[in-house]
């Protein structure tokens, strides 16, 4: 199975699934940051109960541009856990989970610097080593490099979409085996590796994956924790993981988000996938983040 390398020339930028229509937003404003995926908001306080008309738009908005960003959002750990639990229940999504006194539990507050190093910096979905992988993350900025450290974001469904038809209907039934132990993480925890690994297996995961309520197919390969695609010879079955992953590097699929204090990105982990520059070393970067399993029934 041999496939041709991408091609330069115009590519397929479909922001919304073929039957929608944008929305008309009322009670908030976006500014969008690229063609397909991310868009600020503005006109919300998220410290603030957000009331039903508020968080339909914010709900529908986040389906349309899969990633929001938000200015100047000072928020406390329990307002930035109020705001992500409208969507559904938050979890701890770290291998060994950080207890800290005086915490709100499920917001992890998270510090790198010249001894805690990034290893952010690759592109990837939250917890595709999971049977259920996150819904939804909503990452907060607390104290920031005057230069640096910036979140980019890449959109899998115009990933799948931007591949040769061949291709997808080589991949659109694979599925692939993902592991959280393969690359630096493997090193991180090397001192508790085996029990690690006992706790959280590898779990298999269709290539190709619909999206639970857009229904637009996405790429959901990446590079730090799909390990194999089931079914082929291990070099051929290399060569077309190699060949996914690099959909995500496609910079007209990408946005790219410069953080300040109080800034905040809410993205669908189902439909993008992310990568933390790590351009800062070994100046402070401080963030706090909350996970969402899943999410609640539909309001």
């Amino acid at each position: 199975m041999k496939f041709a390398a991408r091609s330069p020339g115009p590519l397929v930028l479909r922001r919304l699934p073929e039957t929608w229509e944008p929305a008309v937003f009322r009670h908030i404003t976006l500014t969008p940051c690229a063609p397909t995926l991310g868009a600020q908001v503005d006109g919300v306080d998220l410290s603030r109960a957000l009331d039903r008309e508020v968080f339909a738009e914010l709900d529908r908005a986040l389906l349309e541009w899969k990633v929001l960003f938000f200015r100047e959002q000072p928020l406390s750990e329990a307002a930035h856990a109020a705001f992500a639990e409208r969507w559904g229940p938050l979890f701890d999504d770290q291998l060994v989970p950080t207890h800290r006194d005086n915490s709100v539990e499920n917001v992890v507050v998270f510090e790198r610097n010249a001894e805690t190093v990034g290893l952010e910096n690759g592109w990837h979905c939250d917890g595709t080593f999971r049977p259920e992988p996150p819904m939804g993350t909503v990452l907060r900025a607390i104290e920031v490099p005057a230069l640096g450290g910036d979140t980019l974001f890449a959109d899998m469904a115009a990933a799948y979409d931007n591949l040769p038809e061949e291709l997808q209907e080589a991949v659109e039934e694979r599925v692939a085996v993902h592991d959280w132990s393969l690359g630096a993480y493997s090193g991180k925890y090397a001192d508790r590796l085996d029990e690690l690994r006992a706790e959280v297996p590898p779990v298999e995961q269709p290539v190709v994956r619909r999206h639970p309520l857009t229904g637009r197919k996405t790429l959901f390969v990446n590079r730090f924790f799909t390990r194999e695609i089931l079914g082929l010879p291990r070099e051929e079955g290399d060569a077309l993981l190699a060949r996914l992953c690099a959909q995500a590097e496609i910079p007209e699929l990408q946005c790219r988000f410069r953080w300040r204090p109080g800034s905040i990105a809410f993205w669908d982990n189902q439909a993008v996938q992310h990568y933390g520059a790590n351009d800062y070393w070994p100046e402070r970067r401080v963030m706090a983040r909350a996970s969402i399993a899943h999410r609640h029934a539909r309001e």
